[in-house]
Protein backbone atom coordinates (compact mmCIF):
# COMPACT_ATOMS: atom_id res chain seq x y z
CA UNK A 1 0.00 0.00 0.00
CA UNK A 2 1.27 3.27 -0.89
CA UNK A 3 1.73 6.00 1.87
CA UNK A 4 0.22 9.43 1.17
CA UNK A 5 2.73 11.87 2.21
CA UNK A 6 0.95 14.73 3.78
CA UNK A 7 3.67 16.17 6.94
CA UNK A 8 5.73 18.65 4.18
CA UNK A 9 5.65 20.90 7.76
CA UNK A 10 7.85 17.90 9.43
CA UNK A 11 9.81 17.95 6.55
CA UNK A 12 10.15 18.02 2.58
CA UNK A 13 11.69 15.44 0.04
CA UNK A 14 15.30 16.55 -1.30
CA UNK A 15 14.14 17.99 -4.69
CA UNK A 16 15.86 15.67 -7.11
CA UNK A 17 17.84 18.50 -8.85
CA UNK A 18 19.15 19.11 -5.30
CA UNK A 19 20.36 15.92 -4.90
CA UNK A 20 22.03 15.51 -8.00
CA UNK A 21 23.71 18.88 -7.47
CA UNK A 22 24.92 17.05 -4.04
CA UNK A 23 26.73 14.48 -5.36
CA UNK A 24 29.29 16.39 -7.39
CA UNK A 25 30.34 17.91 -3.36
CA UNK A 26 30.50 13.87 -1.97
CA UNK A 27 32.50 11.63 -4.14
CA UNK A 28 36.62 11.40 -5.29
CA UNK A 29 36.06 12.89 -8.26
CA UNK A 30 33.76 15.78 -7.08
CA UNK A 31 34.72 18.71 -5.15
CA UNK A 32 34.56 16.57 -1.33
CA UNK A 33 37.61 18.74 0.04
CA UNK A 34 37.59 20.62 2.83
CA UNK A 35 36.65 24.21 2.58
CA UNK A 36 38.89 25.30 5.57
CA UNK A 37 42.37 23.56 3.69
CA UNK A 38 43.74 26.19 1.86
CA UNK A 39 46.80 24.53 1.55
CA UNK A 40 45.81 22.82 -2.02
CA UNK A 41 43.91 23.90 -4.51
CA UNK A 42 40.88 21.33 -4.03
CA UNK A 43 40.43 22.89 -0.72
CA UNK A 44 40.11 26.17 -3.01
CA UNK A 45 37.45 24.58 -5.47
CA UNK A 46 35.42 23.69 -2.06
CA UNK A 47 35.49 27.15 -0.21
CA UNK A 48 34.61 28.94 -3.79
CA UNK A 49 31.41 26.69 -3.84
CA UNK A 50 30.79 27.30 -0.48
CA UNK A 51 30.85 31.08 -0.94
CA UNK A 52 29.05 30.83 -4.24
CA UNK A 53 26.79 29.10 -2.04
CA UNK A 54 26.68 31.92 0.44
CA UNK A 55 25.49 34.27 -2.59
CA UNK A 56 23.07 32.36 -3.71
CA UNK A 57 21.36 32.57 -0.43
CA UNK A 58 22.09 35.77 0.47
CA UNK A 59 20.46 37.38 -3.30
CA UNK A 60 17.33 34.87 -2.58
CA UNK A 61 16.50 36.53 0.21
CA UNK A 62 17.59 40.44 0.36
CA UNK A 63 21.29 40.55 1.66
CA UNK A 64 24.86 40.80 2.01
CA UNK A 65 26.31 36.97 1.42
CA UNK A 66 28.41 38.05 4.88
CA UNK A 67 25.44 38.43 6.87
CA UNK A 68 24.89 34.45 6.15
CA UNK A 69 26.58 32.26 8.64
CA UNK A 70 25.90 29.26 7.79
CA UNK A 71 24.42 26.00 10.65
CA UNK A 72 22.99 22.65 11.06
CA UNK A 73 19.71 24.15 11.23
CA UNK A 74 17.14 26.73 12.53
CA UNK A 75 17.45 24.51 16.06
CA UNK A 76 20.53 25.65 16.26
CA UNK A 77 20.28 28.88 14.35
CA UNK A 78 17.58 29.64 17.35
CA UNK A 79 20.44 28.62 20.07
CA UNK A 80 22.76 31.33 18.43
CA UNK A 81 20.71 33.79 17.88
CA UNK A 82 18.65 33.70 21.56
CA UNK A 83 21.84 32.91 23.22
CA UNK A 84 24.26 34.52 21.35
CA UNK A 85 22.80 37.84 22.01
CA UNK A 86 21.59 37.44 25.28
CA UNK A 87 25.20 36.66 26.31
CA UNK A 88 26.40 40.17 24.75
CA UNK A 89 23.82 42.23 25.75
CA UNK A 90 23.17 41.10 29.53
CA UNK A 91 24.72 44.49 30.87
CA UNK A 92 22.14 46.86 28.69
CA UNK A 93 18.83 44.53 30.35
CA UNK A 94 17.91 40.43 30.69
CA UNK A 95 13.84 41.01 30.00
CA UNK A 96 13.41 39.08 26.56
CA UNK A 97 9.96 38.57 24.70
CA UNK A 98 8.60 35.63 22.92
CA UNK A 99 5.04 33.94 22.14
CA UNK A 100 3.58 30.72 24.18
CA UNK A 101 3.26 29.03 20.46
CA UNK A 102 7.09 28.66 19.42
CA UNK A 103 8.72 25.89 18.17
CA UNK A 104 10.59 24.21 21.34
CA UNK A 105 13.73 25.50 20.22
CA UNK A 106 13.09 29.18 20.58
CA UNK A 107 10.79 28.07 23.77
CA UNK A 108 13.33 25.61 25.93
CA UNK A 109 16.04 28.07 24.62
CA UNK A 110 14.34 30.51 26.65
CA UNK A 111 13.97 28.49 29.21
CA UNK A 112 16.99 27.92 30.11
CA UNK A 113 18.16 31.69 29.72
CA UNK A 114 15.76 31.75 32.72
CA UNK A 115 17.99 29.65 34.80
CA UNK A 116 20.78 32.19 34.10
CA UNK A 117 18.65 35.16 35.36
CA UNK A 118 17.12 36.22 32.10
CA UNK A 119 13.44 37.65 32.69
CA UNK A 120 11.41 36.11 29.70
CA UNK A 121 7.78 37.39 28.64
CA UNK A 122 5.64 34.60 26.92
CA UNK A 123 2.69 36.14 24.97
CA UNK A 124 -0.43 34.70 24.86
CA UNK A 125 -1.77 34.43 21.20
CA UNK A 126 -5.25 35.52 19.84
CA UNK A 127 -7.30 32.45 18.47
CA UNK A 128 -6.15 32.35 15.18
CA UNK A 129 -2.44 31.63 16.57
CA UNK A 130 -1.51 35.52 15.81
CA UNK A 131 0.71 37.73 17.93
CA UNK A 132 -0.50 41.53 17.89
CA UNK A 133 1.82 44.18 17.54
CA UNK A 134 0.01 45.71 20.80
CA UNK A 135 0.79 42.83 22.96
CA UNK A 136 4.36 43.31 22.03
CA UNK A 137 4.44 47.23 22.99
CA UNK A 138 2.69 46.55 25.87
CA UNK A 139 5.17 43.73 26.95
CA UNK A 140 8.58 46.33 26.56
CA UNK A 141 10.02 47.30 29.09
CA UNK A 142 13.27 49.28 29.51
CA UNK A 143 15.38 46.52 30.14
CA UNK A 144 13.95 44.31 27.49
CA UNK A 145 16.89 43.41 25.15
CA UNK A 146 15.39 40.73 22.63
CA UNK A 147 12.15 39.47 21.25
CA UNK A 148 11.82 36.70 19.39
CA UNK A 149 8.58 35.66 16.83
CA UNK A 150 7.74 32.63 14.41
CA UNK A 151 7.53 33.88 10.84
CA UNK A 152 4.72 31.38 10.09
CA UNK A 153 3.37 28.66 12.98
CA UNK A 154 4.44 24.96 12.06
CA UNK A 155 1.29 24.08 13.58
CA UNK A 156 -1.23 26.27 12.55
CA UNK A 157 0.16 27.76 9.59
CA UNK A 158 -0.74 31.20 10.87
CA UNK A 159 1.57 34.31 9.96
CA UNK A 160 2.25 37.17 12.28
CA UNK A 161 2.69 40.48 11.50
CA UNK A 162 6.83 40.34 11.67
CA UNK A 163 7.43 43.80 9.43
CA UNK A 164 5.12 45.84 11.81
CA UNK A 165 6.51 44.07 14.94
CA UNK A 166 9.94 44.52 13.65
CA UNK A 167 9.60 48.18 13.35
CA UNK A 168 8.36 48.74 16.79
CA UNK A 169 11.30 46.98 18.27
CA UNK A 170 13.41 49.22 15.98
CA UNK A 171 12.16 51.82 17.15
CA UNK A 172 12.91 50.73 21.05
CA UNK A 173 16.12 49.88 20.40
CA UNK A 174 14.98 45.96 20.37
CA UNK A 175 16.83 42.94 18.64
CA UNK A 176 14.69 41.02 16.74
CA UNK A 177 15.27 37.82 16.16
CA UNK A 178 12.87 35.58 13.48
CA UNK A 179 12.52 31.64 12.87
CA UNK A 180 11.75 31.53 9.68
CA UNK A 181 11.65 27.37 9.40
CA UNK A 182 8.58 27.22 7.87
CA UNK A 183 8.84 30.71 5.66
CA UNK A 184 12.31 30.45 4.21
CA UNK A 185 11.46 29.53 0.51
CA UNK A 186 7.81 29.77 0.79
CA UNK A 187 7.50 33.80 1.27
CA UNK A 188 9.69 36.51 -0.20
CA UNK A 189 12.06 38.16 1.52
CA UNK A 190 13.97 41.30 1.27
CA UNK A 191 15.69 41.89 4.20
CA UNK A 192 17.86 44.83 3.58
CA UNK A 193 14.39 46.40 3.81
CA UNK A 194 13.26 44.57 6.88
CA UNK A 195 13.36 45.74 9.97
CA UNK A 196 14.86 42.31 11.29
CA UNK A 197 17.95 41.78 12.67
CA UNK A 198 18.79 37.48 12.99
CA UNK A 199 16.62 34.97 11.14
CA UNK A 200 16.65 31.17 11.34
CA UNK A 201 16.55 28.97 8.77
CA UNK A 202 15.77 25.00 8.08
CA UNK A 203 17.03 23.44 4.36
CA UNK A 204 14.98 20.12 4.65
CA UNK A 205 11.58 22.61 5.41
CA UNK A 206 12.39 23.83 1.49
CA UNK A 207 13.56 20.87 -0.39
CA UNK A 208 17.11 20.90 0.50
CA UNK A 209 18.79 17.93 2.91
CA UNK A 210 18.40 17.82 6.51
CA UNK A 211 21.31 18.61 9.00
CA UNK A 212 21.90 22.15 6.97
CA UNK A 213 20.62 25.87 7.80
CA UNK A 214 21.59 29.17 8.10
CA UNK A 215 21.57 32.42 10.37
CA UNK A 216 21.07 35.58 9.13
CA UNK A 217 22.57 38.45 11.15
CA UNK A 218 22.39 41.91 10.01
CA UNK A 219 25.45 44.17 9.71
CA UNK A 220 25.46 46.55 12.56
CA UNK A 221 28.61 47.71 14.59
CA UNK A 222 26.00 47.58 17.70
CA UNK A 223 24.71 43.59 16.92
CA UNK A 224 27.27 41.27 18.74
CA UNK A 225 26.09 37.62 18.88
CA UNK A 226 28.50 35.37 21.28
CA UNK A 227 29.50 32.33 19.98
CA UNK A 228 27.81 29.02 21.64
CA UNK A 229 30.07 26.33 19.47
CA UNK A 230 34.29 27.09 20.02
CA UNK A 231 36.74 25.66 17.67
CA UNK A 232 38.75 26.88 14.43
CA UNK A 233 36.85 30.48 14.40
CA UNK A 234 34.94 29.32 11.33
CA UNK A 235 32.16 31.57 10.15
CA UNK A 236 34.05 34.95 11.43
CA UNK A 237 34.00 33.32 14.82
CA UNK A 238 30.38 32.95 15.40
CA UNK A 239 30.09 29.21 14.65
CA UNK A 240 33.00 26.94 14.85
CA UNK A 241 32.95 23.40 12.56
CA UNK A 242 33.87 21.71 9.41
CA UNK A 243 31.62 23.01 6.98
CA UNK A 244 29.88 20.97 5.32
CA UNK A 245 30.19 21.92 1.35
CA UNK A 246 27.64 19.24 -0.42
CA UNK A 247 24.57 20.18 2.72
CA UNK A 248 25.35 23.79 1.53
CA UNK A 249 25.20 23.30 -1.77
CA UNK A 250 22.15 21.67 -1.45
CA UNK A 251 20.55 24.04 0.76
CA UNK A 252 21.78 26.92 -1.71
CA UNK A 253 20.13 25.14 -4.61
CA UNK A 254 16.82 24.19 -2.93
CA UNK A 255 16.60 28.10 -2.05
CA UNK A 256 17.45 29.16 -5.70
CA UNK A 257 14.48 26.85 -6.95
CA UNK A 258 12.07 27.87 -3.99
CA UNK A 259 12.40 31.27 -4.79
CA UNK A 260 12.35 31.26 -8.84
CA UNK A 261 8.98 28.76 -8.30
CA UNK A 262 7.82 30.75 -4.86
CA UNK A 263 4.71 32.15 -6.37
CA UNK A 264 3.98 28.73 -8.70
CA UNK A 265 4.07 26.84 -5.65
CA UNK A 266 2.08 29.36 -3.60
CA UNK A 267 -1.24 29.00 -6.30
CA UNK A 268 -0.42 24.77 -6.09
CA UNK A 269 -0.57 24.95 -2.71
CA UNK A 270 -3.20 26.89 -2.31
CA UNK A 271 -5.59 24.97 -4.51
CA UNK A 272 -4.37 21.70 -2.72
CA UNK A 273 -5.68 23.37 0.89
CA UNK A 274 -9.02 24.37 -0.93
CA UNK A 275 -10.09 20.68 -2.54
CA UNK A 276 -9.35 19.31 0.54
CA UNK A 277 -10.87 21.20 2.93
CA UNK A 278 -14.22 21.29 0.34
CA UNK A 279 -13.88 17.38 1.09
CA UNK A 280 -13.29 16.90 4.92
CA UNK A 281 -16.04 20.15 5.68
CA UNK A 282 -18.76 17.72 4.18
CA UNK A 283 -18.46 16.08 7.47
CA UNK A 284 -20.22 17.11 11.03
CA UNK A 285 -18.03 18.83 13.25
CA UNK A 286 -14.82 19.92 11.43
CA UNK A 287 -13.16 23.09 11.91
CA UNK A 288 -10.32 24.40 11.25
CA UNK A 289 -7.57 25.81 14.17
CA UNK A 290 -5.97 28.35 12.97
CA UNK A 291 -6.36 31.01 9.99
CA UNK A 292 -8.06 29.67 6.73
CA UNK A 293 -8.24 32.78 4.94
CA UNK A 294 -4.98 34.30 5.89
CA UNK A 295 -2.86 31.33 6.97
CA UNK A 296 0.50 29.51 5.15
CA UNK A 297 -1.68 27.10 2.15
CA UNK A 298 1.20 24.36 3.27
CA UNK A 299 -0.57 23.68 6.41
CA UNK A 300 -4.15 22.97 7.55
CA UNK A 301 -4.58 22.25 11.18
CA UNK A 302 -8.08 20.32 11.68
CA UNK A 303 -10.56 19.57 14.44
CA UNK A 304 -12.82 16.76 13.99
CA UNK A 305 -14.80 16.88 17.03
CA UNK A 306 -15.75 13.81 18.65
CA UNK A 307 -12.79 11.49 17.78
CA UNK A 308 -9.76 10.99 19.20
CA UNK A 309 -6.76 12.19 17.12
CA UNK A 310 -4.51 9.27 18.07
CA UNK A 311 -7.17 7.12 17.13
CA UNK A 312 -7.27 8.67 13.29
CA UNK A 313 -4.02 8.37 13.25
CA UNK A 314 -4.45 4.52 13.11
CA UNK A 315 -7.19 4.64 11.16
CA UNK A 316 -5.53 6.48 8.47
CA UNK A 317 -3.39 3.92 7.67
CA UNK A 318 -2.27 5.19 4.12
CA UNK A 319 -1.74 8.42 4.94
CA UNK A 320 1.38 10.23 6.49
CA UNK A 321 0.01 13.08 8.76
CA UNK A 322 0.67 14.21 12.35
CA UNK A 323 -1.00 15.80 15.68
CA UNK A 324 1.78 18.02 15.38
CA UNK A 325 4.90 19.36 15.67
CA UNK A 326 7.81 16.27 14.90
CA UNK A 327 9.79 17.03 17.96
CA UNK A 328 6.55 16.62 20.36
CA UNK A 329 5.21 13.33 18.30
CA UNK A 330 5.78 10.82 20.89
CA UNK A 331 3.96 12.83 23.62
CA UNK A 332 0.83 11.48 24.66
CA UNK A 333 -0.46 15.48 26.13
CA UNK A 334 -2.25 17.68 23.75
CA UNK A 335 -0.30 20.22 21.59
CA UNK A 336 0.80 22.95 23.34
CA UNK A 337 0.10 25.12 20.74
CA UNK A 338 -3.38 24.12 20.32
CA UNK A 339 -3.51 24.93 24.30
CA UNK A 340 -2.16 28.50 23.69
CA UNK A 341 -4.80 29.34 20.89
CA UNK A 342 -7.67 28.39 23.84
CA UNK A 343 -9.09 25.01 22.74
CA UNK A 344 -9.58 22.51 25.13
CA UNK A 345 -8.12 19.64 26.40
CA UNK A 346 -10.85 16.89 24.01
CA UNK A 347 -10.87 19.56 20.94
CA UNK A 348 -7.21 19.47 21.05
CA UNK A 349 -6.55 16.23 21.24
CA UNK A 350 -9.25 15.66 18.55
CA UNK A 351 -7.26 17.56 16.20
CA UNK A 352 -4.74 16.69 13.09
CA UNK A 353 -2.35 18.39 11.13
CA UNK A 354 -2.18 18.00 7.24
CA UNK A 355 0.62 19.63 5.49
CA UNK A 356 1.05 19.08 1.93
CA UNK A 357 3.56 20.49 -0.83
CA UNK A 358 5.52 20.98 -4.47
CA UNK A 359 5.08 17.29 -5.24
CA UNK A 360 1.64 16.78 -3.50
CA UNK A 361 -0.84 16.53 -6.40
CA UNK A 362 -5.07 16.98 -6.54
CA UNK A 363 -4.96 12.90 -6.86
CA UNK A 364 -3.63 12.62 -3.53
CA UNK A 365 -6.01 15.08 -2.09
CA UNK A 366 -8.74 13.27 -3.06
CA UNK A 367 -7.86 10.11 -2.26
CA UNK A 368 -7.34 11.55 1.20
CA UNK A 369 -10.14 12.90 1.38
CA UNK A 370 -12.01 9.73 1.14
CA UNK A 371 -9.36 8.30 3.73
CA UNK A 372 -10.21 10.85 6.09
CA UNK A 373 -14.03 10.44 5.69
CA UNK A 374 -14.24 7.24 5.71
CA UNK A 375 -12.00 6.96 8.90
CA UNK A 376 -13.86 9.68 10.58
CA UNK A 377 -17.42 8.18 10.03
CA UNK A 378 -16.05 4.39 11.41
CA UNK A 379 -14.82 6.38 14.22
CA UNK A 380 -17.93 8.17 15.38
CA UNK A 381 -20.27 4.87 14.63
Amino acid sequence: MQTLYMDYAATTPVDPLVAEKMMQYLTPDGCFANPASRAHMLGWFAEQAVEEARQVIAKSIGCDLREIVWTSGATESNNLALKGVAEARQSQGRHIITSAIEHKAVLDTCGWLETQGFDVTYLKPDSKGVISVGQVADALRDDTILASFMWVNNELGSINPVLEIGSLLRENGVIFHVDAAQAGGKIAMDLAHMPIDLISFSAHKFYGPKGMGALYVRRDPALKVAAQMHGGGHERGMRSGTLPTHQIIGMAEAMKIAVDRLEKDHEHLTRLRLQFWQGISELDGVSVNGDLESGYPGILNVCFSGVDGESLLMALKDVAVSTGSACNSASVDPSYVLSGIGLSRNLALSSLRFSWGRFSTLDEIGQAVTSVKRAVSALRS
